[in-house]
């Protein structure tokens, strides 16, 4: 059995754990998530999974981290996924398309590492290069940024914070360089700053 076939052979006879996530034991459930894993990992070690339960169902992303040079091989692998009753199978992160809990400030504060950002205090300033004027940057500002800059994981909880809002594809193909720093009350006041949650509207509406 190929490794495309295996994954989907395993998680079709699995995906019932799944589904009831919050009746299952943390510890039978992580045995289980570990072993999905392993499996996806004989088909390629980089990419990776997200579960989302929803109401009448759930959704199994699969996901590149990022690197454009993995695309491929979630595309083919989501290509070969069977049908499976109230799964929702999807490539790639996809852009956060609710922004109302970020308008009101009622988002979940998101824990990485022990760094605790949330999305709706997160803001950014759009960067140019003079030398290539397509290329887009972004000076994202953090409310604690001076508790975490030493953090040697800050930059990628940063990264998935911004992956997870503006889609897998978008971070990979529309940002070319990401810069971090603090927040100040100067930076409030500058009309090129802008809240991070607009970022996906902010670069759907550049002219390339």
């Amino acid at each position: 059995m190929n490794p495309i076939t295996s994954f989907w052979h395993h998680f079709q006879q699995n995906n019932f754990v799944f589904l009831l996530l919050n009746e299952i034991p943390q510890e039978e459930l992580k045995t289980h998530f570990d072993k999905l894993i392993e499996v996806l990992h004989q088909y390629n070690k980089d990419l990776n999974l997200i579960i989302k339960n929803k109401k009448n169902g759930a959704e199994l992303i699969i996901t590149a981290n990022g690197n454009p040079y993995l695309f491929k091989e979630v595309e083919l692998l989501v290509h070969h996924a069977p049908l499976i009753e109230r799964w929702k199978i999807t490539a790639f992160l996809q852009p956060e398309l609710n922004i109302e809990k970020y308008e009101n400030g009622t988002d979940k504060p998101l824990e990485y590492y022990g760094i605790t950002l949330r999305i709706s205090e997160m803001y950014f300033i759009p960067l140019e290069n003079p030398n290539k004027p397509t290329d887009l940057g972004i000076k994202v500002l953090l409310k604690n940024y001076i508790v975490h800059k030493d953090n040697p994981r800050l930059r990628e909880a940063v990264y998935i914070h911004i992956e997870h809002l503006i889609g897998e594809k978008s971070f990979a193909n529309d940002l070319t360089f990401i810069e971090i720093d603090q927040l100040t009350a100067e930076d409030l006041e500058d009309d090129c700053t802008i809240e991070l949650y607009y970022l996906k509207f902010f670069i759907d509406t550049l002219e390339w």
